[in-house]
């Protein structure tokens, strides 16, 4: 039987694969696993133990909060709702307000029939594999459950909790005066920001405005439906256009459940999630706040953006593609920035999962601070040709252990030597490998994956 939960929660088809029986029992068995049923937070008044369920914009989020909340307070736990607030608010907010645990119902950049669950332990950390694991094994089993007045109650408290996101937000770059005024960094800086008709359609422009900056926002008004639908990270287009047309110093992109953020430079060229990291690397090492001078990447990180760090004496921990997998190498190691290249950032200074507004304010503060335009700012992290190519029903398990496959991938990597890199990835949900090619030339780097996915289809088809 296939694992329920992936790299990022439950996720599927809403009212199909992710049904509100589905999230009923989930919260039923979170709150067995994460909230050790029974016992009693001394902290709480009476003992009481409590929750924070929080959504993206889908249609489907209604329905599944409700249910995920009835699970959760019929297991003893007061849940506090605090509505749409992007993922990165709720881990926040789980922290902050001291909750046994939080949950997001939300399925990031994907379409908007989809949704999903993931959850946050007690300090707004995402659960590793054991937990899931334990959620998994006692999903829909019979227990004592309270009765009487140890069931829970759900309140709602969406501006509360938004407030206290936003202004933590911006305390990021612009941390209160003595006198309690707000300091203003970003004054001047004419920005566009792309919200995804999702979860930070509320929370970008107004932490953004509050740091300064002139926001024109577009993609900002969801209506349940809309949510990714030729808009924010997935689809910049419309933002590359509005840049160029407004004149603007740069723009932003979030996804769905603003986990993540790309971003687009005066001229309307994107500036990915490995070229963000490279300039708030060098910033947090010149200011001396980059742990042991070292950025956590995954495996799909361009091989330029580690040529360009290692040059300026920055180090490169590499980790398996998901940010849950960067975050634990960083909280092994005591590093303090790691990422994708997708645009999940993680600044451990002030968030434990990605956080895309936070990345926002950042970059945006390190345009002003350095006196530079974002297009000189990632000019200094060049991207190699990438090549990458989706070998389809093949034996994706053997991708690592097939001798002549493993004999191709030294082949061309001898072959590229230090100027390129080759890599296979077997996909986590279909029968696929991703190869993936890197070359000092985009000619070099097509032929090198052409003849790679040939072995590959050739030596491990079904």
């Amino acid at each position: 039987m296939p694992k329920m939960f992936g790299t990022d929660g439950v996720r599927g088809l809403a009212n199909r694969d992710l049904t509100a029986r589905l999230a009923l029992d989930l919260g039923d068995a979170a709150v067995r696993v994460l909230g050790k049923a029974g016992q009693k937070d001394e902290t709480q008044p009476e003992g009481r133990r409590r929750a924070l369920v929080g959504r993206d914009t889908r249609v489907s989020g209604d329905f599944l909060a409700s249910a995920l909340s009835a699970g959760m307070a019929a297991g003893g736990f007061d849940v506090i709702d605090a509505g749409i607030i992007p993922t990165p608010g709720v881990a926040f907010l789980t922290s902050v307000l001291n909750v046994e645990m939080g949950a997001v119902i939300s399925a990031s950049h994907n379409p908007m029939p989809d949704n999903g669950i993931k959850f946050f332990a007690r300090g707004g950390f995402k659960l590793p594999d054991a937990k899931e694991d334990e959620i998994e094994a006692v999903l829909g089993q019979d227990w004592d459950r309270p009765t009487g007045a140890g069931v829970g109650r759900v309140s709602h408290d969406t501006v509360t909790a938004t407030n206290l996101y936003i202004d933590h937000l911006v305390s990021s770059i612009a941390p209160l005066n003595p006198d309690k005024t707000q300091p203003k960094p970003l004054r001047g800086l004419k920005i566009v920001a792309d919200c995804a008709n999702g979860a930070t359609s509320v929370v970008a422009p107004e932490a953004l405005r509050r740091a300064g900056a002139d926001v024109i926002v577009i993609n900002a008004s969801p209506d349940g439906y809309n949510i990714n639908k030729h808009a924010g990270s997935t689809h910049p287009e419309q933002l590359q256009a509005m840049v160029k047309a407004t004149d603007a110093v740069m723009g932003v992109a979030f996804d769905g459940d603003a986990d993540r953020c790309l971003a687009v430079d005066e001229d309307g060229n994107m500036v990915n999630g490995d070229q963000i990291m490279g300039i708030l690397a060098r910033a947090k090492k010149e200011a001396g706040k980059l742990a042991d001078n070292t950025l956590v990447v995954t495996v799909m990180s361009n091989l330029g953006l580690k040529l360009a760090l290692k040059d300026m004496g920055i180090k490169t921990v590499q980790t398996a593609v998901g940010d849950r997998y960067v975050l634990e190498e960083m909280l092994r190691g005591g590093y303090t920035l790691g990422g994708e290249q997708s645009g999940h950032v993680i600044n451990r200074e002030f968030a434990t999962t990605g956080d895309g507004t936070l990345t926002a304010l950042t970059l945006c503060n390190e345009v002003v601070r350095s006196g530079k335009s974002l297009k000189e700012l990632a000019a200094d992290f060049p991207q190699l040709p990438q090549t990458l190519v989706n070998v389809p029903n093949v034996d994706k398990m053997a991708a690592t252990t097939n001798a002549k496959v493993q004999a191709a991938v030294e082949k061309e990597s001898k072959l590229l030597g230090e100027t390129g890199r080759v890599l296979l990835r077997p996909s986590g949900t279909e029968p696929l490998v991703r190869v993936m090619a890197e070359a000092a030339t985009q000619e070099q780097a097509d032929e090198v994956c052409d003849r790679l996915a040939k072995v590959v289809a050739e030596e491990l088809a079904l």
